[in-house]
């Protein structure tokens, strides 16, 4: 029989709740931040917007270096420390994770200002002061990440979201109005870099004192006990999959940037970040599926895995199609919205939004793999997908621009998305995508609702 919480809440009811709230945490968040990307973009026009984002882009990955895998981690191990009673554990792979994550991220950030230095032509001036500002965001959001990682371990959706969504964009805008309306001065892409990194900072100390409180006072008496062999094996292959995972994202936006097409870089950049919208409702469930399945697994009660997997593959498909459907049908006088030229993106906003619904269907299967101890195979097949993504990215670049870069990221997102499942098939047995909840027998659909919190 098993194990309930307190007031008796389902696995599926717990879930539902905390998605409904990271969710709208998400939309939130996510409204802040394209209402601050379009005072940017409107401000500074498609070339600016595209030098802010090319530089955004290789210093999103280099934060993704920086956390070392801890940000994905820190859900399997932390749950799991917690559960057993080891607090000496738990308080040293926090201790443990931060401290790296700060060591790398300063590292990261004095190499980068030293190249930069050394590197990027006098005669640039924005793209040079950009980097210069934007290599001060790696330890920054590092911290940030891992942090707001441990309270999502913690079980604080709301206190672990809301500093790194709704305060760091809410303070972006904010900022960046202050300078435009306010002071009345003209905005460049060094000064919105500059206004992302006071927002992560504000993130940064709320999401601290949120770690704080979070913290079991067990956890705070105990001295912690280091087990580095453990979780450096476990973290390798996550650092892997974090760099690869965005260099796919951001594939786009930094090959359009080096080849010098700045202006297609900012519209491309634009139409991925509208795009990406329709993740909001994956990323949301992904707040409390990645702890969720990570203890079906430990308990091997594969039957409700299976069913779990499958009932929010639905919610997210559906979610998603409710989404990309207004936006597709709205997408010129949307990207139109944000300057004149990017109205060139609308083609490609058209075909990510059908990579992304895509995406939606077919499941979260890279917690799937990360949360089970597959996290090494989910890595190799991480690289390979960027491998790909790159090189088929570059090509269709050179024929068809910015709308080729879409192109590129779609047909990979398919390809990827249906290897995944055949990885995630060999190894759990395990139909990850939305067409398993109607091929599962009535039993096996109703069992995620029979599953209850430990």
């Amino acid at each position: 029989m098993p194990s309930v919480l307190p007031g008796g809440e389902t696995l599926s009811r717990r879930l539902a709740h905390g998605s409904i709230l990271a969710f709208g945490i998400h939309v939130g968040g996510a409204g802040l931040t394209y209402c601050s990307q379009l005072l940017i973009a409107r401000s500074i026009g498609a070339e600016g917007f595209g030098l802010y984002a090319y530089v955004f882009a290789w210093i999103t990955m280099l934060v993704y270096l920086a956390v070392l895998g801890f940000d994905v981690s820190l859900l399997r191990f932390i749950p799991a420390y917690q559960a057993q009673g080891d607090w000496p554990l738990l308080r040293g792979v926090i201790h443990y994770a931060e401290r790296w994550a700060a060591i790398v991220g300063l590292t990261v950030m004095l190499a980068g200002i030293a190249i930069v230095e050394l590197c990027v032509d006098e005669r640039s001036p924005g793209l040079k002061n950009t980097f210069l500002v934007g290599f001060l965001l790696v330890p920054v959001l590092a911290l940030l990440w891992i942090r707001s990682a441990v309270v999502r371990a913690f079980g604080g959706v709301v206190s672990a979201l809301a500093p790194d969504r709704m305060v760091r964009d809410g303070l972006l805008l904010g900022l960046i109005g202050f300078v435009v309306f306010g002071l009345k001065w003209r905005l460049d892409a060094p000064t919105a870099m500059l206004g992302t990194l006071l927002s992560a900072l504000a993130g940064l100390g709320l999401v601290s004192l949120a770690r704080r409180w979070r913290m079991p006072k067990a956890a705070v008496a105990a001295s912690p006990v280091h087990a580095e062999r453990i979780w450096a094996r476990a973290a390798a292959p996550l650092v892997v999959i974090g760099v690869a995972g965005v260099a796919v994202n951001r594939t786009g936006v930094m090959l359009l940037g080096w080849a010098g097409h700045t202006t297609d870089a900012g519209i491309y950049a634009m139409a991925f970040n509208v795009a990406f919208l329709v993740a909001l409702p994956q990323t949301a469930i992904n707040a409390l599926f990645a702890p969720a399945i990570a203890g079906l697994f430990a308990r091997r009660d594969m039957a409700a895995f299976q069913a779990l997997a499958a009932k929010t593959s639905v919610w997210t498909l559906l979610s998603s199609v409710c989404i990309a459907l207004p936006l597709a049908l709205l997408a010129e006088p949307l990207m139109g919205w944000f300057g004149r030229d990017f109205s060139a993106g609308v083609p490609a906003l058209r075909l990510l939004l059908f990579g992304q619904v895509i995406a939606a269907g077919a499941g979260s299967q890279l917690f799937l793999l990360t949360m089970t101890g597959h996290e090494r195979s989910a890595a190799v097949l991480m690289l390979l997908n960027a491998a790909v993504n790159a090189a088929l990215c570059a090509v269709l670049i050179h024929f068809f621009g910015l709308t080729g870069a879409a192109i590129g990221a779609t047909v990979t997102i398919v390809v990827w998305n249906a290897a995944m499942a055949l990885l995630i098939q060999r190894f759990l047995q395990v139909t990850p995508n939305a067409l398993a909840a109607f091929r599962s027998p009535p039993a096996a659909k109703a069992q995620v609702a029979a599953v209850r919190l430990v």
